[in-house]
């Protein structure tokens, strides 16, 4: 037996393992085989791109910069501070936004449905006021279009840079397309359906972002202070540093955070690659070991 090929398998299952279950929780194992098996019609055909998109680890920098950039809308992030429990539950609250993720993208159409049935309920129950005397409520169409387009560029934007198979411009155009029937479904109103509409929605909503103080302690909490044991700090702030790099121009600035320079700059996205490619390699189950009665894990 080659002892280095099963130390590597080993490593891989150990590491692949612990990200998952961050990822998807203890009841992540059951939903995956649900989600993955459970016959019936998916709102999406196996080879549309928010598939893609969504099954490529380059979703852990986007999701990442999709948090900070959702934050600079004052409304939103009081809805999130007030109601979420990011602080007290934060990887609760990142196992359940994962699992929607991959209920609508891959689970049957039934599924799905009551994915967003259980995301509405929820919405109608966030309301309240903001420091400023600000009304909100989650369910609002307007905000709900922010909080989407967001997420999308996000998305679009970390998957052009890491993912393992990049898509052409048509392609990119279609996970859009592809992302808006989720919206639609959620109540987002007209949600954008290509790249220029997206750039579009992005730039009418910029009157609106600021960093509250509720945004800057969220970073603050995101950024350098995640609930995770010692080992996995250096590797987060490598993610960390690519999910500011991927946030638009105007963004970092907004938060108190630093671009970094064209040196550094070129260092971090070499960082966010081997970093993705390291995620992509856990995640994925290696192949099996011949048998020892010959063939593929199988008798002959």
């Amino acid at each position: 037996m080659d002892t280095s090929s099963a130390a590597d398998r080993s490593l891989r299952g150990r590491l692949g393992s612990v990200l998952f279950s961050r990822v998807a929780g203890p009841s992540g194992p059951a939903n995956r085989a649900r989600i993955h098996t459970a016959p019936g019609p998916r709102w999406f055909d196996p080879d549309r791109p928010i598939r893609t998109v969504h099954g490529d680890a380059s979703m852990f920098i986007g999701g990442l910069s999709a948090l900070l950039l959702q934050s600079l809308h004052p409304l939103a992030m009081t809805a999130v501070a007030a109601h979420s429990g990011f602080r007290g539950d934060p990887w609760g609250r990142l196992q359940r936004t994962s699992t929607f993720l991959a209920v609508t993208t891959y689970g049957t159409a039934g599924d799905a449905q009551l994915a967003v049935d259980r995301v509405r309920a929820v919405h109608e129950r966030v309301r309240g006021t903001t420091a400023a005397g600000e009304p909100y409520r989650a369910a609002d169409p307007h905000l709900l279009g922010w909080v989407h387009a967001a997420e999308v560029d996000s998305f679009l934007r970390a998957h052009e840079r890491f993912g393992a198979h990049p898509l052409d411009a048509a392609g990119y155009d279609a996970y859009v397309a592809d992302t808006a029937r989720v919206a639609t479904a959620l109540g987002v109103l007209d949600p954008p359906r290509d790249r220029v509409s997206l750039r579009a929605l992005l730039a009418r909503y910029r009157p609106e972002l600021r960093a509250t103080p509720e945004a800057l302690d969220a970073a603050r909490f995101i950024l350098r202070d995640p609930p995770l044991p010692r080992p996995a700090r250096a590797p987060y702030a490598l993610l960390a540093a690519n999910a500011i790099a991927l946030l638009p121009p105007w963004a970092p600035g907004m938060l108190g955070l630093r671009r970094a320079t064209a040196p550094v700059d070129t260092c971090v996205r070499l960082s966010g690659q081997a970093l993705t490619r390291t995620i992509r390699w856990a995640m994925t189950p290696p192949p099996q070991p011949p048998s020892p009665t010959g063939g593929e894990g199988r008798p002959r």
